[in-house]
């Protein structure tokens, strides 16, 4: 075995006004479009336009309570440079907006319905592939309540620095096949924040969400609630989009998670170790792996491609299994990781070399010619976690040294 390097439906009415023209920021994208959404209630709310200047996704980004809309720009603009149309707005009582910032559910819903509507009524935007994204409880409500209004057409959320009710909470958890993003960091001016975010992110169930979490030896202090008077608490640069300065690497990270969730493989995302580390922690244990077989089919009978756990964590299991000569396990485990990565030579050769340890030569060779066929095809990658030049090279060399060994009549 070679080593593993490790709410209800709301029925509005919008009106949009005309937009002014900004001045362009790119030559090859139009100018971002800024003017008036009306909302149910008559109330105006100033939004921004970016247009990826082609048909595509889009993505609809809400503000933090202490914050605007143009705290987006930059992102905005990344975002419709790399094909997304992009919608920022300002919240009711917010910015350019009117009305007031008095907290009434009835009215904040009109309003997420409103943008919501107004993204998707561009002219190219893929009404049904959309993302959403919030930071501050402001901003993780909208978001939430936008994603629980349209399921169907959500593929993607960002989830930054707050927290949100419990019907919110509780959609996440039902919302098992939904990509979601969270990002927090210990220093942020707004305690209990950090333990918002883990609730939230510990209840919801995809295992397609992903966790940042910037830590520190110690949490910031309390001193008040950003939704109670922000004026009070200074400004760290560790919270929602006020990350951008201080984690220069988030922009970048958020452009490629909805480039991923959107473009790429549009309502999918890696599955990660973290979010799945219940059913990891099931598949190690010895006699689960039927278990989690049939979960995996259950899964796949709502999305063909949805996937419980990575690839390589998999890997890990049943090497883990096989340098203990646990060989009967290890063949579970990599019969399993190959029923869902069935494209990956990897997989192959992983359960060709458990076959040869087990004496099961046949199967061990059937395994590994699969693998090198698959290697040699190039239609796919090597694996779902690595494609270099180099692994694609170590694997090739381990192939070929079970094929000899079986060719020898060598264990």
């Amino acid at each position: 075995m070679r080593k593993l390097h490790i709410i209800l439906s709301l029925a509005l009415s919008a009106s949009v006004a005309s937009f002014a023209q900004e001045a362009a920021t790119s030559q090859s994208l139009p100018a971002p479009r800024v003017g008036d959404i009306k909302s149910a209630d008559g109330t105006v709310l100033k939004g921004t336009y970016f247009s990826a200047g082609k048909p595509g996704p889009g993505v609809l980004l809400f503000h933090q309570n202490n914050r605007t809309r143009t705290s987006w720009d930059d992102l905005a603009r990344q975002l419709a440079a790399s094909g997304i149309n992009t919608l920022t707005v300002d919240s009711r009582g917010h910015g350019e907006s009117g009305g007031t910032r008095e907290y009434v559910s009835q009215k904040w819903q009109a309003d997420v319905e409103t943008a919501f509507q107004f993204l998707i009524s561009q002219p190219g935007v893929q009404r049904d592939v959309i993302g959403v994204g919030g930071p501050g409880s402001d901003g993780v409500i909208h978001a939430v309540e936008t994603a629980s209004l349209h399921p169907n057409d959500v593929k993607s959320l960002v989830l930054m620095s707050g927290e949100t009710f419990r019907p919110g909470i509780e959609f996440l958890h039902q919302a098992s096949q939904l990509p979601e993003l969270f990002v927090v960091a210990d220093t942020d001016e707004y305690p209990p924040t950090v333990e918002a975010m883990l609730w939230m992110y510990a209840r919801a169930s995809s295992p397609m969400r992903k966790l940042i979490h910037y830590s520190t030896a110690q949490e910031a202090p309390w001193l008040w609630y950003e939704t109670s008077d922000a004026s009070k608490v200074p400004a760290t640069g560790s919270h929602g989009t006020d990350l951008f300065k201080t984690h220069p690497d988030l922009p970048g990270i958020l452009v490629q998670w909805f480039v991923t969730t959107l473009i790429k493989t549009p309502g999918h995302a890696p599955a990660d170790p973290l979010a799945a580390a219940a059913i990891l922690n099931q598949l190690a244990e010895p006699g689960e792996a039927a278990q989690v077989k049939q979960q995996l089919i259950e899964a796949r009978r709502k999305d063909p491609r949805a996937q419980l756990w990575p690839e390589v964590s998999a890997d890990i299991i049943g090497s883990g299994h096989l340098r203990e000569g646990e060989i009967k396990e290890a063949i579970e485990v990599f019969q399993l990781n190959l029923l869902a990565y069935p494209d990956s030579a990897d997989a192959h050769f992983n359960l060709a070399d458990a076959y040869l340890e087990d004496g099961r030569k046949d199967l061990a060779r059937q395994y590994a010619e699969k693998a090198l066929a698959l290697l040699d095809s190039h239609t796919a990658p090597l694996s779902s976690w690595s494609d270099t030049a180099e692994r694609r090279a170590e694997i090739r060399q381990g192939i070929q040294d079970t094929l000899k060994k079986l060719a020898n009549g060598k264990k």
